[in-house]
């Protein structure tokens, strides 16, 4: 079979269109929502099961180069290294907002961003509050300010399926903004011991990467390379290896090179397309898998966990901190300045989102190992504590949204309908008798 002939089988009707398919399926938000939760219930179920200390095994498991100091448990190794895949993805649609999307825009932005703000600010208050008594256990305090982007869009979109494109809009700014409140706080507040000369280091490598992406180079054989290195000088920096992924999803440019020449998407945009199913079908779930197995203990066991006062902070925060916190910034910068909610947004609708934003999961569960270090029992509190806390959430939330997403399918059918079949819907010459009349001029 001659070259040609090879290309058409493998890019035309070998293996790559179901590798398509497969990939457009994984990036839908459902899908990466559901895989997010099927991981998380595989892992509570099997670190409960007689199977266990397979269980424990598997993320204990240590696997690496020695001499780069990156031999590594399987856990560690979903945490700093799969989640950089995620914190790359999230960068990249970070800097789109920034630069194309919402975030360019001060006055759409600002009732969303205020409300992203509120909603990290309350929930770290109350955990504090909660357990102002108990140094150890304060470490906890940004547990319970995250919300996940890929879960909370997953539930709107299985429920909200004619609610305002607006609602949307809005929930992923204050995600898009919440995530880079997390990235501070991880990068600032969870580095425990600096090493300046790797950090250092790694400016070179993610230069190069830079003036590679800058040139609209996208060979995988060199940026590859370089964002390995980058990653890898960062974590023996002592800085979060996922930050990394952020730094380099920022040196690639959102805007195409040359829009009036046929070219409409951008590097981030191509990027983001093909790494969205890499982080929301493998790097997402695997560490869901590697990090949401705790063993609850029977019944008093999970009793015991969730009075904790760590789990109390992180249920209250998540569930009650976030609700108030959106709700409240949102309305103060609604009356004290001159931004406004999108048009046809209800606050009922606010109401909802607000809940949904509690939704805590990945960011959540990457904090718990940074603030109390994975397999202690503070962790194991805090881990119910975030699933506990973000299904409560969730539940809520999609009973609101839903009701509201009824609401909305009734007003689009009612703005249908055309009883005389004169072609105008009944609606419309309703509001047209409704109009005063004008007077003729003379």
């Amino acid at each position: 079979m001659n070259a040609p002939a090879r290309r058409k089988v493998i890019f035309g009707r070998g293996s790559w269109p179901e590798a398509r398919r497969l990939a457009d399926i994984l990036r839908l938000e459902t899908v990466g929502g559901a895989l997010l939760l099927a991981a998380a219930a595989v892992a509570m179920i099997w670190a409960n099961s007689p199977w266990a200390p397979a269980y424990e095994a598997l993320r204990e498991y240590e696997i690496g180069p020695a001499s780069l100091h990156l031999h590594l448990p399987l856990g560690v190794w979903a945490a700093d290294g799969l989640l950089a895949i995620f914190f790359f993805v999230a960068g990249l649609e970070l800097k789109r907002e920034f630069v194309a999307g919402d975030l360019r825009e001060p006055a759409r932005a600002a009732v969303p961003v205020a409300a992203a703000v509120g909603g990290v600010l309350l929930p770290a208050l109350i955990y504090t509050l909660v357990n102002h008594g108990d140094p150890a256990a304060r470490a906890g305090w940004a547990i319970p300010t995250a919300t996940d982007i890929a879960f909370a869009l997953a539930v709107l979109a299985v429920v909200g399926r004619n609610l305002p494109t607006g609602l949307r809009t809005f929930l992923l700014t204050l995600a898009v903004v919440d995530d880079l409140i997390a990235i501070v706080i991880i990068a600032f507040v969870y580095t425990e011991t600096l090493h300046p000369l790797p950090l250092a280091a790694a400016l070179l490598p993610l230069a190069a990467f830079g003036v590679l992406v800058q040139r609209r180079i996208r060979s995988p054989w060199l940026l590859v390379p370089l964002a390995v290195a980058t990653w890898a000088l960062v974590h023996a920096s002592g800085v979060h290896a996922t930050v990394a992924g952020v730094l380099l999803a920022f040196t690639v440019p959102v805007l195409p090179r040359d829009p009036e020449g046929g070219a409409h998407q951008g590097l981030a945009a191509r990027f983001e397309h093909r790494l969205r199913p890499v982080s929301a079908g493998l790097a997402v779930p695997v560490f869901a898998l590697m990090s949401a197995g705790v063993a609850l203990g029977g019944a008093a066991g999970l009793a015991a966990s969730l009075s904790s006062g760590v789990s109390v902070g992180i249920v209250a925060g998540l569930v009650l901190g976030k609700v108030a916190g959106v709700l409240a910034a949102t309305a103060l910068v609604a009356r004290f300045t001159a931004a406004r909610l999108d048009d046809g947004l209800a606050w009922i609708d606010i109401f909802g989102l607000a809940m949904l934003t509690g939704v805590g999961f990945t960011v959540s569960l990457l904090v718990t190992d940074l603030a109390f270090g994975p397999g202690s029992a503070a962790a194991g509190d805090a881990t119910i504590a975030v699933l506990a806390g973000s299904v409560a959430a969730a539940v809520p939330a999609a009973v609101v949204l839903r009701l509201r997403d009824r609401a909305y399918r009734k007003l689009a059918e009612a703005e249908r309908v055309d009883a005389d079949h004169d072609g105008i819907p009944d609606v419309y010459q309703v509001r047209a008798a409704e109009l005063p009349e004008r007077s003729e001029p003379a």
